[in-house]
């Protein structure tokens, strides 16, 4: 338990998946529940992509692209990612 939010990093999970028009931004910039130590969202694999063999090396390279080319996410792909957060 982490009440202060000194120790807890935030982790958005399948961000990819959000609906047209709706973002998770506010949460990125610890504008509805800070975390001193932030959040990173992340792009899951599938289990379509597990089933038809996508590797881990290809759903990174995904998650990266679609970070880096997202008009809403592109300004903090530098810090999104399972790379980061690792």
């Amino acid at each position: 338990m982490d009440p202060d939010g000194e120790r807890t990093i935030g982790v958005l999970t399948k961000i990819d998946l959000m609906d047209e028009g709706v973002d998770a931004l506010d949460l990125i910039q610890g504008k509805l529940y800070p975390l001193k130590l932030g959040y990173v969202g992340v792009v899951c694999r599938s289990q379509k992509d597990i089933m038809t063999g996508k590797s881990l090396r290809e759903g990174l390279k995904h998650e990266a692209q679609f970070f880096y080319h997202s008009p809403v996410y592109a300004a903090f792909a530098h810090r999104m990612g399972v790379p980061y957060l690792s």
